[in-house]
């Protein structure tokens, strides 16, 4: 079984200083069931890629066991498995941990990858691969083989050659390839016990709990035995419930305390409020909506026929609600509105059909690794007709007394930026996808950093 894994990021030989595999040599090892030989068939600045070529011994899969002709005769030695999973997690043992001696810089760098995966079995079929993989941001190619070419009514098989390309740190796609290989192949080679159930929370760390298919994932990567997959489904839950603590609500309230002196949050809602007519939508969905202010505004305007909500807290969801309800308004006025739990980096067919998504200071909130992810959920998946992103303008926090110099307005914040850089972004993204962007300053002007709040509004072109 074979696994490329090609970068075009520059110096693209950096590779090898991440995978800890020198391009000018070919390295083997061995291992319980076979050897693992790795090598480069291109290394150069532009393009660079290491193979990982497994070599599985049958024989050495049976010894010592009642052998019979099925453990002979099979696929496994030809086929990305569990095999493969184990490869990797020895071979790329630090590159896997995210380590790099020589320029640990690079281990949190995006950089543009393809994994290719010769043969792949997919018990589930292509579609199943994609609900593994699209959601975390990749492009899937996929190429189905019949089970025999001189048999054509035979049909097709259940493999696959495969590649997957993403920008991303390369530590997360040999994650994502350890954890899910075995889930398509939909077995494993060892025993699965208490261990088992550790590693895949430990690997499925930071992606796992909001990914739509982690029921499935958790299910087969454990073999489906039920006791560890409640154990681990029900640590996952936990995580759930510790999303939306006290801390967070209490950064939210210190973001609101920096800007409550220019009355920030009603201009922001006002703007997007005026964006959203101006343009004609009627059916709204707001992509991290909190706990619901800006769905306040618009169910209390007849404007509006449809309006979603959706966040990845629970806790926030229900505050929302509580508050929703508050409002005290008709049946008639309320049913026109509804709230989801979801996370913005996953395909949702959910998020589909509106006229308009609403992304209020939520980007700042992402990882820049997982923004390429949402951008594709929003522009590429749902692609309503207007997109209105506000985030904070950074160059405006010098004018914020109550904000120490050189902090941002929230702790969860991962970055926030200058307005050209958001300008900048803004634009590569409608480009990409088919959409205009303008934008719009939000709060009182200064002539030398700009406005507090920044927006964009996307039209799709049809």
């Amino acid at each position: 079984m074979l696994l490329l894994i090609t970068t075009t990021s520059y110096p693209a030989t950096d590779l090898g200083y991440l995978l800890h595999k020198h391009p000018d040599r070919c390295q083997s090892f061995a291992l319980s069931f076979g050897q693992a030989h790795v090598f480069y068939p291109e290394a150069s600045e532009q393009r660079c890629t290491a193979a990982l070529l497994l070599d599985i011994d049958p024989v050495k899969l049976v010894r010592g066991r009642s052998a019979n002709l099925e453990q002979y005769v099979n696929d496994r030695p030809y086929v990305a498995s569990s095999f493969l999973s184990v490869a990797i997690a020895q071979v790329f043992s630090t590159a896997l941990a995210g380590r790099c001696k020589d320029k640990p810089e690079l281990t949190q760098t995006p950089i543009p990858l393809v994994a290719k995966l010769s043969v792949l079995p997919c018990r589930g079929g292509e579609g199943f691969l994609r609900q593994l993989f699209e959601p975390l941001g990749y492009t899937v190619t996929a190429q189905n083989h019949i089970l025999d070419e001189k048999f054509p009514d035979w049909g097709q098989s259940k493999y696959y050659t495969v590649e997957l390309q993403h920008t991303l740190p390369l530590a997360d796609l040999l994650t994502h390839l350890y954890v899910l290989i075995p889930v398509l192949d939909d077995d494993k080679h060892y025993w699965v016990d208490d261990d088992e159930v550790e590693k895949l929370l430990r690997h499925g760390e930071g992606w796992l709990r909001a990914h739509p298919a982690r029921e499935a994932i958790t299910r087969r990567y454990l073999k489906r035995q039920h006791r560890l997959t409640r154990a681990a489904l029900a640590q996952l839950a936990e995580e759930d419930e510790l999303d939306p603590d006290s801390a967070e609500e209490s950064h939210a309230e210190e973001e609101a305390a920096v800007e409550k002196p220019i009355s920030l949050n009603q201009q922001r809602l006002n703007a997007v409020d005026a964006a959203l007519k101006e343009n004609g939508a009627r059916r709204v969905i707001d992509l991290g909506c909190g706990q619901g202010t800006l769905l306040r505004m618009l169910l209390k305007d007849s404007f509006f026929e449809q309006i979603t909500g959706v966040d990845v807290s629970y806790r926030a969801l229900e505050v929302a609600q509580e508050r929703l309800d508050r409002l005290h308004l008709p049946s008639n006025q309320s049913n026109r509105l509804q709230l989801i739990h979801g996370a913005l980096t996953y395909q949702d067919k959910r998020f589909t059909g509106y006229d308009a998504a609403t992304v209020i200071e939520v980007i700042e909130h992402l990882d820049l690794p997982r923004l390429a992810a949402f951008e594709r959920v929003l522009f590429e998946f749902a692609q309503p007709k207007t997109v209105v992103v506000t985030t904070p303008n950074i160059e405006y926090n010098v004018k914020f007394e109550n904000l120490p110099a050189g902090k941002l307005r929230h702790k969860d914040h991962r970055f926030e930026w200058t307005r050209q850089e958001f300008q900048t972004w803004a634009k590569q993204v409608a480009e990409r996808f088919g959409y205009t962007v303008q934008f719009q300053a939000v709060g009182l002007e200064d002539a030398e950093v700009g406005s507090p709040t920044q927006m964009g509004v996307f039209s799709r072109e049809i």
